[in-house]
This record gives structure tokens, C-alpha cells and sequence, in this order.
């Protein structure tokens, strides 16, 4: 497991994305069982309802799955969610800020566009 990066956001939200992470980049596939709330718990020195909290926000948006008496596992389908949410924070976060602040500067779609292309090269 990572640390948490202790910056302002709510630890459960934290939680959340660390096991999205792990998700997206194959620590975790379907059908695989995630670390219990205890043991997130005990790793990062939090109270265990916090951990359950964020493991049950992906819970409730079908991303992992609770096996009564088990545990809690990752979904079918679970990193395609994960990525389509995650891309579409993206957009908000990033790219209309861009393009707002874009539009401020007076700077066209073209010459926007040319930018990104400068930004790849480095």
C-alpha cells in the first residue's frame, strides 16, 4: 500500500483513489479482494470507519463489491468505470479551466492546439 498524501482532501476520499489507482494500473484486477477496513486502518493509522467510508463510496458506485462474510472484491468492469470517471474529471478539472483560461488570454483553438503539440515534445 502507498502512504496517503496529506493534502487537505477528506483521508476516506483518499482511501478511494489509492484503491482506484491500484485498480487502473493492474495491482488489482477483477475479481481480486481488496485489503480489509481494518487493515487500512492499521496501515495508515486511522480510525477503521474512515476506511470503510471510502472503500464504501466505491461500493456504492459499483466499483468494488462486498462478499458477505468475506470481504470486499473489485468488480467486473471495474477499471473501465474507474478510467471513464477519471477522464471525465480530467476534462472538468483540466481541460475547461484550460480552455477558459485560454479564452481570457485571447489565445485561439489553433494556437491551443500547436501549445499541446509543443507540450508533448518535452
Amino acid at each position: 500500500m502507498k502512504q496517503l498524501i496529506d493534502d487537505g482532501r477528506p483521508i476516506f476520499i483518499q482511501i478511494a483513489e489509492r484503491i482506484e489507482d491500484d485498480i487502473i494500473d493492474g495491482v488489482l484486477l477483477e475479481e481480486d479482494q481488496v485489503p480489509s477496513t481494518n487493515q487500512f486502518a492499521a496501515f495508515y493509522k486511522i480510525n477503521p470507519a474512515t476506511a470503510a467510508k471510502g472503500v464504501n463510496l466505491l461500493v456504492d458506485e459499483g466499483i468494488l463489491y462486498k462478499k458477505r462474510g468475506i470481504g470486499m472484491f473489485v468488480a467486473n468492469g471495474a477499471r473501465a468505470k474507474v478510467m471513464e470517471k477519471r477522464k471525465e474529471l480530467f476534462f472538468e478539472q483540466y481541460v475547461v479551466t484550460m480552455i477558459q483560461e485560454a479564452d481570457k488570454l485571447g489565445i485561439s483553438t489553433e494556437q491551443l492546439t500547436e501549445m499541446i503539440r509543443r507540450g508533448e515534445k518535452k
